[in-house]
């Protein structure tokens, strides 16, 4: 390891500053190597494969604690990459407020009735259902499933149930 900072920064790096999870692991990884840990021992203890410890640590070697964190965040030509603009994210927001159309199946939101619905909102023939998940949390939205009942409960007892709940 190249000492670009002394194990105390490292340490303190890791438990005090860093606000992105991704970043934090990687001067944890740094910081335990410092330390004279193996590699097979940071990798245990972060659960990070011990391949990635060594990436991590040549970053580290070449550019020091510049050379930390997650890099996805300055992925070139993300934005353009991106299903849905600003102003998209905000037309699914308002349709998320309704329920869903017949043609994305109907009843509740979820990733794959999501996907659909950007589908032909872009004119696409298909989009992964992972897509539709990933912008359901990235306009802060959980997938909807209906609360489970007793189908074998009279409707009085389901009534009488609901409102002794509260």
């Amino acid at each position: 390891m190249s000492p670009h900072a002394t194990t105390d920064e490292l340490e303190h790096r890791y438990k005090k500053k860093a606000k992105d999870p991704v970043e934090r692991s990687h001067h944890q990884i740094v910081w335990l190597l410092s330390e004279g840990k193996r590699t097979e021992e940071v990798s245990e203890v972060t659960g990070y494969s011990p391949g990635w410890v060594r990436k991590i640590a040549h970053r580290y070697n070449e550019r020091g604690v510049d050379g930390l964190g997650d890099r996805r965040h300055y992925n070139p030509g993300a934005k353009e990459r991106a299903l849905l603009d600003e102003a998209a994210e905000e037309e699914l927001l308002r349709a998320l407020k309704e329920s869903p159309p017949a043609w994305v199946g109907g009843g509740m939101w979820s990733g794959p009735k999501v996907a659909r619905w950007i589908a032909k909102r872009n004119g696409l023939e298909k989009v992964h259902a992972q897509r539709g998940f990933e912008y359901l949390r990235k306009v802060s939205y959980s997938p909807q499933v209906p609360r489970p009942s007793n189908t074998r409960a009279e409707d009085s007892q389901r009534e009488a149930f609901k409102k002794g709940f509260r």
